[in-house]
C-alpha cells in the first residue's frame, strides 16, 4: 500500500477489478475517475465494472464457495478475520488518510471512529466463526431431529458512500465468519479504501475467489449484481429509493434480501434534560460526518419551555464549528462527498425558505481559498420555525441541516416522532427514567438513544423499521441474515413409517 494524497496534488492512484484473486481490467476495458471532494481533484481513475464483470466475479465466488472455503474449517475462518483486523490496524493511518481523501470526512473521524470499528468488526466475527451452531430438538417418538446452520451461498453486497470502508467491515465480516463468499460493489463516489482493503484480504490469506471487488455504477454493476441469478443473497445499505430498486430486482429470483436504508431521526429534548450535553449530542447527531449519516437526528424536537435557550446555545456552539481542510486535525466539518450531495442540500435549503422555516445558522457555502475554494463545502445548517409536516422535516437531506420542531403535549409528540415513513433511530434526553424507557418502547426506530447519539458497537444490532429497510447490521443477528437452517430428522426405531409399511 502506497501513501494517501494530499490536498491538493495531482498524484491519481489507479486501481483495477479484484476478482477470483486477480486484479484484472474490466471486460470493456473503461475506467472513471473519483475527486477528492475537498479540491474537486481527481483522487483515482477506477475500472468501471458491469454486469460482464459482475457474471464474471459471481462465477469466481461459486466456484470458491463449492470448492476451497467450504474445506476450510471454521477455526481458520476465524483466523483469517482476525488476521484482517491486526492487518487494518498496522495500516489504520494510511487507510484514515484515504478515507478523508476520497469521503471527504475529517481526519480525526476517519482516525478514531471509523477505522477502530472497522477493525473491531473484524475482530468481533472472527470470534463468531466457531459458535454457529445448531440445536437438537425433543420431538414425540422415537426420532432425533437436529437442525444445522449453514452458510447462505454467494452474496452480493452493495456499500455506500458515506462510511466506505466500515459499511464494507459491516458487510463483509459476518457474511466471511458464517462461510459465504462475496461479490462487493463499493459506491462509486467512494471505491478506493474498499480497494486496498482488496489488497489486505488477499494478504491475510483468503482463497481466490471468496471476495470479489467489482466497482462501477448502480444502475450497471449493482443492477446487475441485485438482478443475478447466481446470487443468494443481496445486502444493501444506501438510500430507500435505491433499496426498493434492489427488492424489486432480486424478488424474481426469490433472493434472500437485507436493506439498511434511509431514516429522519426524531432527537428529542425535554425541558428536563441536561440542556449543555443534550446541545453537544443534538450536534453530534446532525453534523457528524457532514450529517451523511442515516440515523442522522435531522428533527430536533425541543420542549417550548427551553426552545429559546436551546436554540441560542446551539447557534452559539455551531458557529465555533471549522470547516475546512479535512486532513487539518482542528476540522470538524470536511465537505459533502459531491457536487451532485452538494447541490442536494442546497436545494433542500431553499424549500425550507420557501415553506416558512427561519435560518437561524448557516444555510449557504463557505467561502474558502486556495486548494479548497472548489471543494463542496456547506455551513451547518440550523432551521427554526419548523412544522413536522414540512418537505425538509420529511424528506431525507443527507446534510447538516437539522429542522427544529417544538412541542408541549407529550402524546402529541410521539405522535409526531412517529410521523415518518422511517423508522431507523431516535435520540431521546431527559432526566426522568420514567420517561425515557416510555419514549424508548413507543417511538417505532430500530435503535434509541438515550442521553446520548451515535453510539455503536459490533456486539449491538443496527437496522430499521418502516422503509428504513430489514434486517440486522453487527451483532449476532447479522448472522441470522448470512446463514440457512436446516432441519434434521433421524429414525431411531427401524419401525416402518405409518400405514405404509404394513
Amino acid at each position: 500500500m502506497s501513501s494517501a494524497q494530499p490536498a491538493g496534488t495531482n498524484s491519481t492512484r489507479k486501481y483495477q477489478l479484484l476478482i477470483d484473486g486477480q486484479w484484472v481490467d474490466s471486460q470493456s476495458g473503461k475506467t472513471f475517475t473519483t475527486p477528492n471532494p475537498a479540491t474537486g481533484e481527481t483522487l483515482a481513475e477506477v475500472a468501471e465494472g458491469d454486469k460482464a464483470d459482475i457474471d464474471n466475479a459471481v462465477a469466481a465466488a461459486r466456484r470458491a464457495f463449492e470448492g476451497k472455503w467450504s474445506r476450510i474449517s471454521a477455526r481458520d475462518r476465524g483466523r483469517m478475520l482476525y488476521k484482517l483486523s491486526q492487518l487494518i490496524e498496522e495500516h489504520s493511518t494510511e487507510l484514515a488518510a484515504l478515507e478523508t481523501a476520497d469521503n471527504g470526512k475529517p481526519i480525526k473521524e476517519s482516525s478514531y471512529v471509523d477505522l477502530p470499528q472497522v477493525a473491531e468488526n473484524f475482530e468481533y466475527f472472527a470470534g463468531w466463526a466457531t459458535k454457529i451452531e445448531g440445536e437438537t430438538i425433543p420431538v414425540p417418538g422415537e426420532m432425533f431431529n437436529y437442525t444445522l446452520r449453514e452458510p447462505v451461498g454467494v452474496c452480493g453486497q452493495i456499500i455506500p458512500w458515506n462510511f466506505p470502508l466500515l459499511m464494507a467491515a459491516w458487510k463483509l465480516a459476518p457474511a466471511l465468519a458464517a462461510g459465504n463468499t462475496i461479490v462487493l460493489k463499493p459506491a462509486e463516489q467512494t471505491p478506493v479504501t474498499a480497494m486496498e482493503l482488496g489488497k489486505l484480504i488477499q494478504e491475510a490469506g483468503f482463497p481466490e475467489g471468496v471476495v470479489n471487488i467489482v466497482p462501477g455504477y448502480g444502475e450497471t454493476a449493482g443492477a446487475a449484481l441485485a438482478a443475478h441469478p447466481g446470487i443468494d443473497k443481496v445486502a444493501f445499505t444506501g438510500s430507500t429509493e435505491v433499496g426498493k430498486l434492489i427488492a424489486r430486482a432480486a424478488a424474481d429470483n426469490l433472493t434472500k434480501v437485507s436493506l439498511e436504508l434511509g431514516g429522519k431521526a426524531p432527537n428529542i429534548v425535554f425541558a428536563d434534560a441536561d440542556i449543555e450535553q443534550a446541545v453537544n449530542g443534538a450536534m453530534m447527531g446532525i453534523f457528524f460526518n457532514q450529517g451523511q449519516v442515516c440515523c442522522a437526528g435531522s428533527r430536533l424536537f425541543v420542549q417550548a419551555d427551553v426552545k429559546d435557550q436551546f436554540i441560542d446555545r446551539l447557534k452559539e456552539k455551531s458557529a465555533k464549528i471549522v470547516v475546512g481542510d479535512p486532513m487539518d486535525k482542528a476540522t470538524n466539518m470536511g465537505p459533502q462527498v459531491s457536487q451532485e450531495q452538494l447541490n442536494r442540500v442546497k436545494s433542500y435549503a431553499d424549500i425550507a425558505r420557501t415553506e416558512g422555516a427561519t435560518v437561524v445558522a448557516g444555510g449557504e457555502c463557505p467561502t474558502l481559498t486556495g486548494a479548497f475554494q472548489n471543494g463542496y463545502f456547506y455551513q451547518p445548517t440550523i432551521f427554526s420555525d419548523v412544522k413536522n409536516q414540512m418537505r425538509i422535516a420529511q424528506e431525507e437531506i443527507f446534510g447538516p441541516v437539522v429542522s427544529v420542531i417544538s412541542f408541549e403535549n407529550e402524546d402529541d409528540l410521539i405522535k409526531q416522532a412517529n410521523e415518518t415513513i422511517y423508522g431507523l433511530s431516535a435520540g431521546i434526553w431527559t432526566s426522568n427514567i420514567t420517561r425515557a424507557h416510555r419514549f424508548a418502547k413507543a417511538i417505532k426506530a430500530g435503535v434509541i438513544w438515550i442521553n446520548t447519539y451515535n453510539m455503536f458497537n459490533a456486539a449491538s444490532p443496527f437496522g430499521g423499521y418502516k422503509q428504513s429497510g430489514y434486517g440486522r447490521e453487527m451483532g449476532k443477528h447479522a448472522l441470522e441474515m448470512y446463514t440457512n437452517v436446516k432441519s434434521v430428522w433421524v429414525d431411531l426405531s427401524g419401525k416402518p413409517i405409518g400405514w405404509f409399511g404394513k
